[in-house]
């Protein structure tokens, strides 16, 4: 990170402060053995119902989609 900063690049520079910013979650984001791959699925499988809606159903009719999908 330090020869990012020393380097002339503003949109690097950016990342790198928003990395340290937040070091201790990068940290641990990069050290578990834990997956969040489960979850990110997840989300895209509602995102991807959600979307079948075209943004007209209300949030009891997604809830009902959702679970008669799984």
């Amino acid at each position: 990170m330090d020869r990012v900063v020393s380097d002339d690049l503003p949109s690097l520079h950016f990342l790198v402060n928003g990395m340290k910013r937040d070091l201790d979650a990068v940290t641990a984001g990069l050290s578990t053995h834990r997956s969040s791959g489960q979850v990110e699925g997840q989300v895209t499988l509602n995102k991807l119902i959600e979307g079948k809606g075209y943004g007209r159903a209300n949030l009891d009719l997604l809830r009902k989609r959702i679970l008669l999908m799984t």
